[in-house]
């Protein structure tokens, strides 16, 4: 449907590109302090809970971003629907789980093509 034809979209078009970078600047920067984390570069002893915080905003933007099917034009939340997969995992997983960077990476594609088909 043409954007121009449905004003109420138009001006929903703008939050749902930013709720889709969000979230992959949440996800983005999980990534970077879990590998940090996991390299020995940061010490987070005594404050995981920094993870675990962006994590939990990581979740809470992507179910966000996904929702704007619901109240946008942009049809990039089906694109990011399959990180809920890993995501999910995740909790269930915990960290302590070896192969929690391979489970967390496996929603990378996912939040990549969202971001990119969110822009078009």
């Amino acid at each position: 449907m043409n954007n121009r034809m449905n004003p109420r979209s138009v001006t929903a078009e703008g939050p749902a590109r930013a709720v889709f970078a969000a979230a992959g600047v949440s996800y983005a920067a999980s990534c970077a302090v879990g590998t940090g984390v996991a390299s020995g570069a940061v010490d987070l002893h005594g404050a995981r809970w920094v993870h675990h915080a962006l994590y939990i905003t990581t979740a809470a933007l992507a179910g966000a971003a996904v929702s704007s099917l619901l109240w946008s034009t942009n049809r990039a939340g089906w694109m990011l629907l399959p990180a809920a997969v890993p995501l999910a995992a995740l909790a269930r997983l915990g960290p302590r789980f070896p192969r929690h960077p391979i489970v967390a990476l496996a929603a990378a594609p996912f939040f990549v093509a969202s971001l990119i088909y969110s822009r078009r």
